[in-house]
């Protein structure tokens, strides 16, 4: 077992989990409730962030402001956030778009906490996965003779160390989003 490949990989893992619960809209406004919407413009479909259309900012609590460096493709970006169906409704204003968060419902709140519930489970379902491959590592070295009994064992005692640090993490991170969406 590889341990720097392996925190490589479960890194990997915390980091899609992070930037998928950062789409979970709180009742607070955030650059990373646009900046992953596909948004089609000259000739191509790409990230708004990635394709570095606009700026991203807040004003406030309640507010995005969308500031594009090429006024010609505002509509371009509405258009993408509008069809990207995440309850925001981008308003162009001048040179620029404004997207006011209405208040979320309890019934929302609790649509939302479910939601993200349900992409912890999915990272942790992935973190087994990893656990699962690094076991079927250390037993196919320990079947070949590479590694003795008690290798193995402190090998398998290390891996699930790391492995429940890691599940650690995402229950804290699930704790501070949930606190976040029960904020009003």
């Amino acid at each position: 077992m590889d341990s720097d490949a392996l925190r490589s990989k479960l890194e990997k893992v915390l980091e899609v989990l992070k930037q998928d619960v950062a789409t979970i809209r709180t009742g607070r406004a955030t650059p990373a409730l646009v900046e992953n919407i596909i948004i089609s413009a000259y000739g191509g479909s790409a990230k708004l962030r990635v394709m570095e259309l606009a700026t991203i900012g807040v004003t406030d609590t309640q507010t995005i402001v969308i500031t594009p460096f090429d006024y010609t493709v505002i509509h371009e970006i509405e258009k993408g956030i509008q069809e990207a169906n995440v309850g925001l409704n981008p308003i162009v204003d001048g040179q620029l778009l404004r997207i006011s968060l209405p208040p979320l419902s309890k019934e929302r709140r609790e649509e939302l906490i479910k939601s993200m519930r349900h992409k912890l489970e999915n990272g942790k379902i992935m973190v087994r996965q990893v656990r699962h491959e690094e076991m079927n590592e250390i037993k196919k070295q320990h079947d070949n003779k590479a590694i003795s009994d008690d290798d193995k064992t402190r090998l398998e005692k290390e891996l699930q160390r790391v492995v429940d640090e890691t599940m650690g993490l995402i229950e804290r991170m699930g704790k501070q989003k949930e606190e976040e969406l029960l904020q009003i």
